[in-house]
């Protein structure tokens, strides 16, 4: 059964009324489960904390198959099946945090859970990542996201759609010239860092990211025209 279809029959099921701050009850008291309880408390007064989402994720990918916490080293040779499993905990995890209207983060690892089988939901997603946070932050990580999966040309139209020059964040400005550099679009890619230096003019956060960028996008530029 693919990832999607495994979502479908998770999001089929009847809903409860367990909020996301409360853990879900279980046949046997687990050991980690104060802290589960803890992460689950920082998420429902910030939905965003990454922090709390990853180590929290880290919980219940590990209960969702079955194993002992996680060795780094051999984290990615789960056997499909648990694998698979614990990516189906981790959506119910986004999902439930998701419903939270600032909410911007989980929509992020929903796409990026979805982005192989639910291409268009996934680019839904992100969108309403972006439409949800005003500081740049979500247009960043999706861009990130689209970048880690390829598709750079996704994440340069990404920001093409949400990118606020003045008002993002600089990573925000960074990952989109990264995206349109990797998608083959030099022009643009010089176009957009010339608009991020434009508008943060002597801004010494985005200082860091026209020295990083400028040598790269120069040459992308060059090699095109040549």
């Amino acid at each position: 059964m693919s990832f999607l279809s495994r979502l479908r029959a998770l999001l089929s099921r009847p809903k409860t009324a367990t909020r996301v701050g409360v853990r879900r009850p279980t046949s046997t008291d687990r050991a980690d489960a104060p802290r589960e309880d803890a992460l689950r408390a920082v998420l429902v007064e910030d939905p965003n904390n990454r922090e709390a989402f990853a180590a929290l994720a880290e919980v219940v990918r590990r209960h969702a198959s079955g194993v002992s916490p996680a060795d780094p080293l051999t984290a990615e040779q789960l056997p499909p099946d648990a694998r698979r499993a614990s990516d189906v905990a981790v959506w119910a995890l986004a999902e439930e945090l998701a419903g939270n209207p600032r909410a911007w983060y989980p929509l992020v690892e929903l796409a990026r859970l979805s982005l192989s089988d639910d291409h268009e939901g996934a680019m839904r997603r992100l969108h309403g990542a972006c439409e949800r946070e005003h500081t740049g932050l979500a247009l960043a990580e999706g861009v990130r996201v689209l970048r880690e999966a390829d598709l750079p040309g996704e994440g340069a139209g990404l920001g093409v759609s949400h990118w606020a020059p003045r008002d993002h964040v600089p990573e925000a400005g960074r990952q989109v010239v990264l995206a349109a550099l990797e998608g083959d679009r030099p022009l643009e890619a010089r176009r957009h860092l010339n608009e991020l230096a434009e508008a943060r003019e002597n801004d010494p956060a985005v200082t860091p990211v026209l020295t990083e960028l400028e040598a790269r996008v120069a040459a992308a530029v060059a090699d095109y025209e040549s």
